[in-house]
């Protein structure tokens, strides 16, 4: 497998997130559980990214794993 990684999707992943929980952000964009890990990343070189909320709220997580700000969507999905 490529150690670049793939589009999952070309919009962001609204998130409903909890206060001190932490999410492992799919970086490779092979996981069948986006945005978050499911382990798919294995021999591609790439790793997933812990993410803690440090509240309870609504994020929007980068589903073209283009973002300069990952976890987080930074709009890099408009240039697709």
């Amino acid at each position: 497998m490529p150690s670049t990684p793939i589009v999952a999707a070309t919009t962001p992943f609204k998130v409903e997130v909890e206060e001190g929980k932490s999410y492992f952000w799919c970086a490779c964009g092979r996981s069948a559980r986006q945005p978050f890990c499911d382990g798919s990343h294995k021999d591609t070189g790439i790793s997933p990214l812990k993410w803690t909320a440090d509240a309870s709220r609504t994020v929007f997580f980068c589903g073209c794993k283009q973002s300069a700000k990952a976890p987080m969507c930074d709009g890099s999905h408009k240039s697709l």
